[in-house]
């Protein structure tokens, strides 16, 4: 961090969008550091811890999902990723790896601005102390304060989004969450749009923690679902 900025890394092999990208963060009051191909964004990220990290999928050298795996094995740090593709396995593969948000090609640079100040706002309140400091529901435990989640004794890898949209559901089991108040109480997000970012990521959490764990209610959201 420089002078209190946030610093972002934005890695997209596109020059044309990579300085678009830059030039509207840079004007949002972001240091802004840039990598064109799979290698030169993981040498990037270690030399200057971004906050942030804009990956591409498609890369050369190697793809966005390699450059994510190496990246949050150095250090995790949240990533929006952004996909020309809209193929949800895609989407899914993205965020077991660590991806946090994503975005679908051709998308605005202001909508991609106002995800990377929502992710940093995350990110942020995830870090704030919690007057509660554990979770137990059945055999779903979490210890708030180092952000560990067991199911049935075993460990999940969670991603910092993943957590906090657990977290949020276990708040109030079996109460049904509206898909509108989750985007904005766990996203930041206000205008009612990004359904499919939640699916994408309650898919994510039922393959690592179990189907039964989250129960769909089919036009309004989602419940986490304990036994009485």
């Amino acid at each position: 961090m420089t002078g209190g900025q946030r610093r972002v890394l934005v890695v997209e092999d596109d020059l044309a969008i990579a300085e678009s990208v830059a030039a509207r963060l840079r004007a949002e009051g972001f240091v802004v550091e840039l990598a064109h191909d799979g290698p030169s964004a993981v040498a990037a990220a270690k030399a200057v811890t971004p906050d942030l990290v804009v990956l591409d999928v498609m890369l050369p050298g190697f793809d966005g999902l390699e450059v994510c795996r190496r990246i949050q094995a150095q250090q995790p740090v949240p990533v929006l990723m952004l996909t020309a593709r809209g193929d949800e396995t895609d989407l899914l593969v993205g965020l077991a790896v660590g991806a946090d948000d994503y975005l679908t090609k051709p998308f605005s640079i202001r909508e991609l601005a106002a995800r990377v100040h929502a992710l940093l706002r995350r990110v942020e309140r995830a870090s704030l102390p919690r007057v509660e400091s554990r979770i137990e529901l059945a055999d779903l435990e979490s210890d708030l304060a180092e952000r560990r989640v067991l199911r049935a004794g075993v460990e999940a890898h969670l991603t910092p989004t993943e957590y906090e949209l657990l977290v949020h559901l276990a708040e109030r089991p079996r109460a049904v969450q509206p898909r509108e108040r989750l985007l904005s109480e766990v996203w930041g997000w206000h205008d009612g749009t990004g359904a499919r970012t939640v699916d994408s990521h309650v898919k994510a959490l039922r393959r690592k923690l179990g189907a039964d764990l989250i129960r769909t209610v089919h036009g309004v959201g989602y419940a986490l679902e304990v036994p009485r």
